[in-house]
């Protein structure tokens, strides 16, 4: 059984798309079987995996609205191993269609239930935001990494995204856990990166991943070439930290597993 995990901040500009394509080519790139679900209505996660938002016929969108098959709408990416179930533009309005299906937190979780089975990993790129499409993804899922920029408004908002995540776990997905918490855009030299650093220490403890995630241009220029930082440019400093931290984010899978 596949599991199933959510990258989640409501607040923009974090890292969140740049962490789960990445951490999901580096899972596939060990021999893991991985599904990407891009549950964003921008599309950034498709779009950075070299698919145009626009050209696509189906979507995550048929799934969760008209309940089509996964397997139906999946895509197989430049990436062995790895799979997206892209977004397009008809993802925006789901939101509001949501409201009206009954089950409207489960959609998601219905849809999965016959395919966790098929992926060592399921990653779903959140919309930054906490609507129904964050909830069903953090209903569908075992556990959530919350990538959080290394600067002074980083703990901005934590604390909503950590009470979304107590309701869901209250009303309606008791299993649910924060995976880990991930530092991105880290700049060593600069005291607020260390200060940020050690303040999201204090507030998770055990909880922040060792490995954290430089500000890297290659990084941030590989989406617009529609490919993973493993593609675009595996020496470069992003990609060494990507692929450390998915070593890292294995060994603790691995340890709690032996547990």
């Amino acid at each position: 059984m596949g599991r199933v995990i959510s990258f989640s901040n409501q607040k923009g500009g974090v890292g969140k798309t740049t962490t789960c394509v990445n951490m999901a080519a580096y899972l596939a790139k060990a021999g893991k079987k991985v599904l990407l679900i891009d549950l964003d209505p921008q599309g950034n996660a498709t779009t950075g995996l070299g698919f145009s938002k626009s050209a696509l016929k189906k979507s995550v969108y048929n799934v969760m609205i008209d309940e089509e098959p996964v397997k139906e709408n999946v895509l197989a990416t430049e990436v062995e191993g790895l799979f997206v179930l892209p977004s397009n533009i008809d993802l925006a309005g789901a939101e509001v269609e949501l409201v009206y299906k009954k089950g409207r937190e489960k959609v998601l979780r219905t849809a999965l239930e016959g395919e966790r089975a098929r992926y060592d990993f399921v990653l779903i790129d959140c919309p930054p935001s906490l609507g129904l499409l964050t909830i069903n993804a953090l209903t569908a899922a075992d556990s959530v990494i919350i990538p959080i920029q290394s600067e002074y408004y980083a703990m901005e908002g934590l604390s909503q995204l950590m009470n979304t995540i107590s309701l869901v776990r209250r009303h309606l997905n008791k299993s649910l856990s924060v995976e880990g918490v991930v530092l991105t855009m880290y700049d060593g030299r600069s005291l607020i990166s260390r200060q940020i650093a050690a303040e999201i220490g204090k507030f998770f403890t055990k909880k922040l991943y060792e490995i954290v995630i430089p500000r890297n241009v290659r990084l941030s220029e590989a989406p617009s070439h529609g490919k993973p930082i493993v593609l675009h440019d595996p020496k470069c400093m992003g990609a060494r930290a990507y692929s450390a931290l998915t070593e890292e984010f294995l060994k603790k899978t691995e340890d709690v597993k032996g547990e």
